[in-house]
């Protein structure tokens, strides 16, 4: 990583930003133009480390509580869509239930995860839809990750996230979310509107921790 990219905001590029809130582990700053609160480098876990934070996890795909919480993105998305269309579900993890839950709609669906299914090849397609449930908040370069997942949808594709959004300074302050530590960055709805004007379209918010995203035709 260069200087430049280590004193830049990861989503937009841009320098202005300021300190947003420390704790007794890292600093957080905020992003004055896309608001993005992102965590500094320096404290960003190694990729082993980060693994083995991921490798404590055990969601099973059949496990009715964790289907409910996935289906609060999985239900408004295939709304949206035609039958069978082709998607990717990117940051899958080592059980990629919502994948499951896709097929299990009628659809085909790739999976991509960095750390359990590092298939490379799946960025040369396009896909008529893009998930990425609890994932940007992982992600050291978001801008440049949430470009490629843009440019691998088909116009009139959708993209659907989830992640808990950033509320305010004082919220922020007690919030469980920023204290796992491969979360590094922390989305608030300034942040996904300024996303869509990017992209020139409208952002869907949906409850308080899902957004879906259409790609123009």
């Amino acid at each position: 990583m260069t200087d430049a990219e280590a004193s830049s905001c990861p989503l937009c590029g841009s320098t202005l930003h300021a300190h947003f809130h420390s704790d007794r582990r890292r600093d957080y700053r905020r992003c004055q133009t896309c608001h993005l609160v992102f965590v500094p480098p320096p404290y960003h876990l190694t990729a082993a480390r980060e693994k083995a934070e991921y490798d404590l996890h055990h969601n099973d795909p059949h496990d009715p509580g964790y289907r409910a919480f996935l289906g609060r993105l999985c239900e408004p998305l295939t709304a949206c869509l035609t039958s069978n269309s082709r998607g990717l579900d990117f940051g899958c993890g080592p059980g990629p239930a919502l994948a499951l839950m896709l097929r299990q709609a009628g659809h085909d669906v790739s999976v991509y995860d960095p750390f359990y299914a590092a298939d490379e090849r799946v960025f040369a397609d396009r896909y008529h839809f893009i998930t990425a449930t609890e994932v940007v908040e992982h992600l050291a370069r978001p801008g440049a990750e949430l470009e490629r997942l843009w440019r691998c949808l088909l116009p009139g594709g959708w993209l659907g996230v989830m992640t808990k959004l950033v509320r305010d300074r004082e919220a922020f302050a007690n919030w469980h979310y920023k204290n796992d530590p491969t979360h590094i960055g922390f989305y608030s709805r300034q942040t996904f509107t300024w996303l869509a004007r990017q992209w020139q379209t409208d952002m869907r918010f949906i409850g308080d921790d899902v957004m879906l995203v259409q790609k123009p035709h």
